[in-house]
């Protein structure tokens, strides 16, 4: 008999033993066909997670957000929002390419820690939200060696200026000190250059 609780508890099964896209199917078909069921909110949880755990993030993202929506005052809330984090940490890219989906968990993890700062997620999202922003001050610094290399160097100082503004005591101060030191050094001897031309 498809009930909502068999449905509920099919889609559980398939999720334990790993069958995600089954679970789907199951949690989507009680969520649609029983929608006030007390079942119902659970297996719309239950096709976010199945699609957070088949790796698929930006379904996954996009079912947590509609969850959140929908549900504003949901006791599970907290967890929401931190998942939603999680889904643009795990496609966070390597610090020389786009950090897009960096910037967007960073948003995601500020906006749990300030709305529920003492939830037990909200101390998860501060350990995640650390490395989101090493991983912008490594991209920032990255930036800035590169235009350093290229000789570009009011570029880069703008760069490592802002690694050291904004991304402090993430262990790169050193470096990033050092390469500050550097970078006016060199501009300091381009000026002169330039005035014995003149």
């Amino acid at each position: 008999p498809n009930t909502p609780e068999s449905l509920y508890a099919r889609g559980q099964e398939q999720y334990q033993k790993g069958n995600y896209k089954d679970a789907i199917g199951l949690f989507q078909r009680l969520a649609e066909e029983y929608p006030l069921n007390a079942y119902a909110i659970p297996a719309e949880m239950g096709v976010a997670d199945s699609y957070f755990s088949d790796g698929d993030y930006a379904s996954a993202e996009a079912n947590y957000s509609d969850f959140m929506e929908f549900h504003p005052t949901n006791q599970n809330l907290p967890y929401v929002m931190y998942q939603i984090g999680l889904c643009h940490y795990k496609q966070m890219e390597e610090i020389d390419r786009d950090q897009t989906e960096t910037r967007m968990a960073e948003q995601s993890f500020q906006k749990l820690l300030s709305r529920f700062p003492s939830s037990k997620f909200s101390f998860l999202a501060e350990e995640k939200l650390k490395e989101c922003r090493k991983m912008l001050g490594e991209h920032e610094f990255y930036v800035g060696q590169f235009y350093f290399n290229l000789g570009e160097y009011r570029a880069a100082l703008g760069r490592f200026q802002t690694v050291e503004k904004n991304y402090a005591s993430l262990g790169m101060d050193y470096k990033t000190g050092y390469f500050i030191r550097e970078t006016e050094k060199r501009l300091a001897k381009d000026d002169s250059k330039n005035k014995d031309k003149k």
